[in-house]
């Protein structure tokens, strides 16, 4: 039977907003733009809003306009917590959504995931989903904004019909700091564009010759925000510790950030300006992935990192923090290793023993390529569509305008 089966004839797509608070060059921005753009138009006319801001990170607002996503740029929907520009914020999506009708709105990120969510419900839509991509609260933020981030979801929570996350540990931690119960939650990776990691439009021997490295060295990679949340010191710490012991081998980092001058400086101090090539923002990370050897991420915390499937796409082994996500993708000393968060030093070490092993280290790419196909695009836009079907089933039709 056709998964369309039991759903009534309708004369229009159905509208859906999503809404994010900046399209900076990250995972969940780059999932909100995948969704609007693949999910099928001929049941859904799709829009998304955006608040302006970009930064270091780079900017995906251009990338969103070559692929004719419809677009809104929202002045006051900022990052910061900014009560008038919030509650500014909050009345003009209200307006925006009574005035294009939407049926469905949902929301990405956290601080767009609380107005949104509560301008969508002041409308009247009569269907509110919200993505988890790694909670806004975390244990090394002070208990007080802690507790307010928690709050916040848990009040906002009733109003929401589910909470789509990209990785199961999410739910427990929901669970744990009492955000609704397992009914509210549902598993959607965050998908990734298969077709285009793993098959380089460029070698491996012409990107490390542009780069500056050797053909024959090994070469430790990683692609991060330059930010607190990724701890690139942490990879720059273990990238002396590896240098130390195997000092024929390199580390790229690609990506950019607020913590940019701290990452060079780093270098600078451990001796390090030879072996470690900071790219800063590149649009050819596929390419990049494929001149690697290893993949290391040293996260503190994460929903699901999308660079983690995007490298075992490229057949190459993870070494990656035991946290969130990245112990739900990691099967350890299947497709990588996991380590402690914060502990650079067995970073370094379990870097060291795969470069030790290359038997070991080419059977842990070669599996992590036959299990990700789990995160590919195409599965993470159908199991919305299907989502975004049983919830109206559940609303019943005639909520949403349709004419059977």
């Amino acid at each position: 039977m056709s998964e369309h089966a039991d759903m009534p004839e309708h004369t229009e797509p159905i509208k859906v907003l999503h809404i994010i608070t900046r399209l900076i060059i990250g995972g969940a921005q780059e999932t909100a733009m995948l969704i609007t753009e693949q999910l099928d138009k001929a049941e859904f006319d799709v829009a998304l809003v955006s608040g302006p801001q970009t930064g270091t990170e780079g900017s995906l607002i251009e990338a969103v306009h070559l692929r004719n996503i419809p677009l809104t740029i929202e002045p006051t929907l900022v990052r910061e917590i900014h009560p008038l520009k919030d509650a500014i914020a909050l009345v003009k999506l209200i307006r925006h959504i009574r005035k294009n009708q939407y049926a469905i709105v949902h929301t990405h990120s956290s601080k767009a995931g609380i107005i949104g969510r509560w301008a969508a419900r002041v409308a009247g839509v009569p269907l509110i989903v919200h993505t988890v991509h790694g909670w806004g609260h975390h244990e090394r933020q002070h208990p007080l904004v802690r507790w307010l981030y928690i709050l916040l979801e848990k009040v906002t929570l009733p109003i929401t019909d589910k909470l789509i996350v990209v990785s199961s540990f999410n739910i427990e931690k929901g669970l744990q700091d009492g955000i609704g119960d397992d009914d509210d939650y549902v598993v959607i990776r965050s998908g990734i564009e298969l077709d285009r990691f793993g098959y380089p439009i460029r070698s491996p021997q012409e990107v490390r010759a542009e780069l500056g490295i050797p053909a024959e060295a090994k070469v430790i990679g990683t692609v991060t925000r330059l930010s607190e949340q990724k701890a690139p010191l942490d990879f720059i710490h273990a990238a002396h510790l590896v240098a130390m012991e195997r000092p024929d081998t390199y580390f790229v980092i690609v990506g950019d950030g607020p913590l940019r001058g701290d990452v060079e400086a780093a270098i600078r101090q451990n001796g390090l300006t030879e072996r470690v090539i900071l790219t800063g923002l590149r649009r050819d990370i596929p390419e990049l992935m494929a001149s690697f050897d290893l993949f290391a991420l040293s996260s503190l915390w994460e929903g699901l990192p999308r660079v983690l499937p995007q490298a075992m796409a490229s057949v190459l082994p993870l070494v990656a923090t035991q946290i969130d996500g990245n112990a739900e993708i990691i099967q350890e000393d299947e497709n990588g290793v996991l380590v402690p968060p914060g502990e650079p030093k067995k970073l370094a070490q379990a870097l060291v023993s795969l470069l030790d092993n290359p038997e070991r280290a080419f059977e842990m790419g070669q599996t992590g390529r036959e299990m990700v196909e789990e995160y590919g695009v195409d599965r993470m836009v159908k199991e919305t569509e299907i989502l975004y079907r049983r919830l109206r089933n559940e609303k019943g039709t005639a909520s949403f305008g349709i004419h059977i």
